[in-house]
């Protein structure tokens, strides 16, 4: 292992900065969380993301690192465009810093993405090129995975999956679309429509409310009508399902299949697998350490 190349992970959140070093192999070799700064402008994050880079790595061993940052990267991987529910962050070129700091070379990508780059390379997604990664959280983010590598299209911002369109009429979305599939299938969606947490109706229907039971087959079709969609265009070998809600994927993922079956061609669906995450919130370290490894280490 000594010769083989070591790289560390960042999962830059609201409220944690999750860390993890990792073998080209995928052998965990230490973790870290430290708290974010709070405001957490974009200073002050440099400055806890570097501590933690010399904490976890003492005798200097890592070779690069990369930074999953909640909202869109640009192309290149160097700057965080946007960064949601963070101080003060616009176009900030966070790679450069770091790579100043610390002597390492750098990328970014949107946090959805290397959550899906994590699945794809320790978790469910391990032995698929084609898929697509969705979380279903907070809000609905995604990632896209062609021929095992990711895709973000020409600026970056492609793979936006919680965003397209189920409803034109339906609630707003902070992106100002309409009925986007994050209005209907988000953790927000589900405390809009019954006044509580996922959880909780998961376990009322578990128990036998025909409320709650009706509640998850319409929050089904709603997603398996968003996933006909994708899978028309991107024909993946397999769906994963990641986020706080796919824990109670039981209760909808039998509606899902009977709206995929009747909306989609038995031409475009051939094998597919909908399968939901392993990692849980260690995704998108181990996601960002990929991206480092395909980046700057030749891993293929």
């Amino acid at each position: 292992m000594a010769n083989e190349p070591q790289v560390i992970g960042v999962d830059l959140g609201g409220t944690a900065i999750k860390l993890g070093h990792y073998s080209q192999a995928g052998d965990c070799l230490a973790q870290l969380v430290v708290d974010t700064p709070q405001p957490a402008t974009p200073e002050a994050v440099l400055t806890a993301i570097v501590q933690a880079i010399d904490q976890l790595d003492p005798d200097r061993q890592v070779r690069a690192i990369g930074i999953g940052t909640p909202g869109p990267a640009c192309a290149q991987g160097r700057i965080a465009r946007v960064a949601i529910n963070l101080a003060g962050w616009h176009d900030v070129p966070l790679a450069d810093w770091v790579e100043a700091k610390t002597g390492l070379p750098t990328v970014l990508a949107n946090d959805a993405n290397c959550a899906g780059l994590g699945e794809a390379w320790l978790g469910a997604g391990h032995d698929f090129q084609d898929l697509i990664v969705l979380t279903l959280g907070t809000g609905v983010g995604g990632a896209v995975i062609l021929n095992g590598e990711l895709f973000v299209g020409r600026t970056g911002a492609a793979g936006e999956l919680g965003l397209i369109t189920l409803d034109p009429n339906g609630p707003p979305c902070n992106s100002g679309n309409r009925g986007s599939l994050e209005q209907h299938c988000s953790v927000q969606a589900v405390r809009r429509d019954m006044g509580c947490d996922p959880g909780k109706l998961a376990a009322q229907a578990l128990a036998g409310d025909e409320t709650a039971i009706a509640y998850w087959q319409q929050y089904g079709r709603y997603l398996g009508a968003g996933l006909a969609s994708l899978i028309y265009i991107l024909t993946p070998e397999a769906i994963i399902l990641g986020g706080g809600i796919s824990a109670g994927a039981d209760l909808f993922l039998p509606t899902v299949w009977q709206e995929i079956e009747q909306r989609v061609l038995p031409s475009s669906r051939e094998d597919l697998q909908i399968l939901t995450a392993k990692l849980g919130n260690q995704a998108g370290v181990v996601g960002a350490a990929r991206l480092a490894l395909k980046r700057f280490c030749g891993a293929t």
